[in-house]
């Protein structure tokens, strides 16, 4: 599983994730287990070195035999004009949208890997992917989001209208749910079975949100502030999925990049399973 944030202010967008990657089993009577957890998944990547343009993952950690992490790879590849192949795809650095990179992004992901590999599977896996930057020339942030699951991959979709800020969450979302909106996710249903009328749910939901949601991101934040609060709040899921019953299915290393205008994308936190010393170029 996966804590994936997104955190967009004025100053630009902070992208933060854990580094846990859940192999599921399925025993004699068909029920999912957990297999197995590794700790040192790649889910923030810099889809054009040089640009302000990141990407961050959740759901499946793999297409088939290729990890996540190195199907992005292949695109920032193709992004970046080293793909003969695939000449047409180089982004042209004083002239391009992001709403185009993410469409892109559903091309490669999707209809070349995830729609051919999981053709025949009747449930496929969930794959979420948010493409964040800036276009060329614009002063502010974007987001857009793709989600792959059984009823296929809509087009890219705007998380937050160009001018407005606010914090998204992805993957395994109980411990940021309870932080920022005051309820587990588990609420509605709660409602239902204490009789509380199924018309009557969302409004309810409506008033507890305003009266209980807590505004941790405010427009006006600085970029390290909203570093500091990505890390709080994958460290804050990291820590309730490892006291929760059940595996430790959110853990490893936090990784964190700042994508703003004038700095570009920016690693804060990232780990390596090379030695740097050794790998000057790495």
């Amino acid at each position: 599983m996966t804590i994936a944030i997104s955190i967009k202010v004025h100053d630009g967008v902070v992208l933060a994730a854990d580094s846990a990657a859940t192999v599921i089993s399925t025993d004699q009577a068909g029920n999912a287990a957990v297999l197995n957890v590794y700790n040192t998944a790649n889910k923030v990547f810099n889809l054009y070195k040089g640009l302000p343009i990141g990407g961050l993952t959740w759901g499946a950690g793999a297409i088939g035999t290729a990890s996540i992490s190195t199907l992005t790879k292949d695109l920032r590849r193709r992004f970046m004009g080293g793909d003969p192949a695939f000449a047409d795809w180089a982004l042209d650095r004083t002239g391009y949208a992001l709403e185009a990179v993410a469409a892109r992004t559903r091309q490669f992901l999707y209809e070349e890997h995830y729609e051919p590999t999981f053709a025949e599977v009747a449930q496929k896996p969930v794959l979420g992917f948010l493409v964040a930057g800036y276009s060329s020339g614009q002063d502010l942030a974007e987001e857009w989001t793709l989600q792959m699951d059984s009823s296929g991959c809509p087009a890219p979709t705007r998380v937050r209208a160009l001018e407005e800020t606010g914090l998204t969450w992805s993957g395994e979302p109980e411990a940021v749910t309870r932080l920022v909106l005051g309820h587990g996710a588990g609420l509605p249903q709660v409602l239902t079975e204490i009789g509380v009328a199924a018309d009557q749910i969302p409004e309810v939901m409506r008033v507890l949100h305003q009266r209980l949601q807590v505004p941790f991101a405010a427009a006006p934040m600085p970029i390290q502030d909203v570093i500091d609060l990505a890390e709080f709040l994958v460290h804050s899921t990291i820590m309730f999925s490892r006291f929760a019953p059940g595996a430790p299915t959110v853990g490893g290393p936090i990784e964190i990049a700042a994508i703003t205008k004038h700095e570009g994308f920016k690693w804060v936190q990232r780990k390596y399973y090379y030695d740097l010393k050794l790998n000057p170029e790495g």
